[in-house]
């Protein structure tokens, strides 16, 4: 059983590690960024932990899988992730913002769950993905514009 201390060291890790990632679409200036990320990775925490204790209260007294309501995470953030894509003349912009969105849910489902080496190496190739690929694709863009 997870104490009230783990669960909040949980939280304050939530929000540590999707505010890095949010601190990375602030700063490229993108539709959610810092407080966004903050709050979908807490939010997911705060759903796994609650998933987690109605499977410890209900244990042998009901048939209860902690994974239904993580799942439907899963669901609530893909809408959320949708508000940020638009549709601007011939392209498409928001999809990475979405699905960083997304993954941070993810990251929050681990360390609501406890697995916190897990969160944190998602979270560096989340970062990765933002940066380091961001700058390889701008690369390939210009010469291929040339």
């Amino acid at each position: 059983m997870v104490t009230e201390v783990q669960m909040i060291l949980r939280l304050l890790f939530a929000a540590l590690l999707g505010g890095i990632v949010g601190f990375e679409r602030e700063i490229n200036e993108k539709a959610a960024g810092f407080r966004t990320h903050i709050l979908v990775c807490l939010g997911s925490c705060v759903i796994m932990l609650t998933s987690m204790h109605i499977f410890d209260i209900y244990r042998g007294l009901a048939d209860v899988d902690p994974g239904r309501i993580a799942a439907q995470v899963v669901t609530g953030v893909g809408f959320l992730g949708a508000g940020t894509i638009i549709r601007s003349r011939a392209s498409i912009v928001g999809l990475t913002t979405a699905a960083s969105l997304w993954s941070i849910a993810g990251v929050g489902l681990a360390i609501g769950s406890g697995l916190y080496i897990v969160a944190v190496a998602a979270t560096i190739l989340i970062l990765a993905s933002l940066l380091v690929l961001n700058k390889i694709e701008k690369r390939v863009v210009s010469k291929r514009k040339k």
